[in-house]
């Protein structure tokens, strides 16, 4: 069998210039009712790219008549897609995915140069967006079952119906991915949707459209408006037609879109941030829980809302465990994101920069120490060195708050006593990694620890059947599964008489 080439940073780059060079001659629009379409006021904004700097292009700056005319075409699809047979809605999703994999490089290198991820990650970006659509076409034939639960005097049935149109509104560190994430689930349920991409990272939002209905997904069942969360976000959250909102985001900005929906009643759905702990026990596997630690903080950029942020580590092993960590992050390899050899890309625009840079200072303040990284790595990008600190307690800030990128606070711990206080002593509750041999701990743990989703012995590996989401202010709802289709759909109860059993008569004769 012949061996598949092994691509370079020249021949990414000389293979995404022509799709960016498209872009750039004709911007980006939004996308409403099967057609391209331009904002009504004329408005636009520009995208950098992180890699250098350098301009993409304009896209179209959506309002308040943006989100109007893409909330009435959501809903009067929703009348047609809602209803088709189940079949024939699968058979459709599954074409997406075949159509996502056959743009697969496209899909990875327009992604990689709009955010700064490294490609060895977005080149299978497509793939699991594939797999999104697939997972969800298999179950949609079941998306409407319901239980029977008969009494002795009627026969109570339930079943599922689409809510209606929803708004989709994803952020910009993997926006592909994640939205698959959620509008597969939508359309398999019957839903509609109004999707507001990330204004720091809109590329491939149309492409995923685009490849929607080509595989005959009907005009006006997914719409794209692009824009500022201040304006066409809002006016998405406001929108009486929208009956539910699924956000992937900050917690602040969730707080916020309940508010805003509150006078409809929206239903909502939050992915928020995490502060994430991965607890090291004496007896783990030490060099396992190593690679862990470092690719879940590591990898994407620490750009992910389950990045294990925070390292507690048992004050045994903490001394030469730090030092091993210190060693491998020297070696990390930071550059290009299209260079399949880039471990770092990144971040994703200067502000973020500034922001995860600040940490620093910090970190400084409260008495911290910066064992490595730190700073910038070049002037042209918005490159940042991968970051540890140490001698850090779980009262300091860069313990405290999520600082979203490679940055890793260290806290050594004396017992599990100890670990379970630091761990659940923030705020938010996403996700937390435990590393022992010692089976009733890592039970007894789990069972303590105040996150949605717990691994042991493993980085994060996502199974779609299963519940993700979190606690506290890291979010509300679950994705997955039957939990998808529990936010994308109505429970209805239905009860048939089994007899002519007494009606209370009022009134007399």
């Amino acid at each position: 069998m012949e061996k598949p080439a092994i691509m370079t940073l020249d021949a990414n780059l000389q293979e995404l210039a022509p799709t960016l060079e498209a872009i750039r001659s004709q911007g980006v629009q939004h996308h409403i009712r099967g057609s391209k379409t331009a904002s009504q006021s004329g408005k636009r904004f520009d995208v950098h790219s992180p890699v250098d700097g350098s301009p993409t292009c304009q896209v179209a700056a959506g309002s308040r008549t943006e989100i109007d005319s893409a909330a009435s075409a959501a809903k009067e699809a929703f009348g047609h897609w809602s209803r088709i047979d189940g079949s024939q809605r699968s058979k459709i999703l599954h074409r997406i995915a075949d159509l996502l994999e056959q743009n697969a490089r496209r899909i990875g290198l327009l992604e990689s140069w709009d955010t700064g991820q490294p490609i060895r990650f977005m080149s299978k970006t497509a793939a699991r967006g594939a797999h999104n659509f697939r997972y969800f076409a298999d179950k949609v034939l079941s998306a409407r079952d319901g239980q029977s639960l008969p009494s002795p005097t009627l026969l109570n049935l339930t079943t599922r119906m689409p809510i209606g149109p929803v708004g989709v509104i994803t952020p910009w560190n993997v926006p592909f991915m994640l939205s698959t994430w959620k509008i597969a689930p939508a359309l398999a349920a019957g839903c509609t949707v109004v999707h507001k991409p990330a204004e720091l990272s809109p590329l491939t939002a149309e492409i995923l459209v685009e490849l929607c209905e080509e595989a005959g997904l009907p005009a006006g069942a997914l719409n794209v408006v692009h824009g500022t969360g201040s304006e066409a976000g809002v006016a998405l959250t406001e929108h009486p037609d929208i009956r539910a909102i699924a956000f992937v985001g900050e917690s602040a900005t969730g707080s916020d879109i309940m508010r805003q929906g509150s006078a409809t009643l929206k239903r909502v759905h939050f992915e928020l941030g995490g502060k994430n702990p991965v607890i090291v026990f004496e007896d783990a596997d030490l060099d396992r829980a190593l690679d862990a630690v470092i690719f879940m903080i590591f990898s994407l950029n620490g750009e992910r809302c389950t990045s294990s942020s925070r390292l507690l580590v048992e004050e045994g092993i903490a001394e030469e465990f730090v030092a091993r960590l210190k060693r491998r992050i020297g070696n990390l390899r930071i550059g290009n994101p299209l260079d399949p050899a880039t471990e770092v890309g990144p971040l994703i625009s200067e502000q973020h920069v500034e922001k995860v840079l600040s940490y620093v200072k910090i970190a400084h303040d409260e008495g911290a120490t910066v064992a490595a990284g730190g700073r910038r790595l070049a002037e042209n990008g918005c490159y940042v060195l991968p970051t540890l600190l140490c001698n850090a307690t779980s009262d300091m800030r860069i313990a405290q708050e999520e600082i979203f990128g490679p940055v890793l606070t260290v806290i050594p711990f004396a017992d599990e006593e100890q670990a379970l206080t630091i761990a659940n002593d923030v705020r938010y509750g996403l996700a937390g990694y435990v590393w022992t041999r010692d089976l009733e701990r890592a039970l007894r743990v789990s069972d303590n620890l105040q996150a949605g989703m717990i691994w042991v012995n493993s980085h994060n590996v996502r199974h779609l059947p299963t519940p993700f989401g979190g606690m506290k202010d890291s979010g509300i709802g679950r994705d997955g599964g039957d939990w998808s289709f529990e936010f994308y759909m109505e429970r209805k109860h239905i009860a048939l008489a089994t007899g002519k059993h007494p009606i209370p008569r009022l009134g007399g004769n």
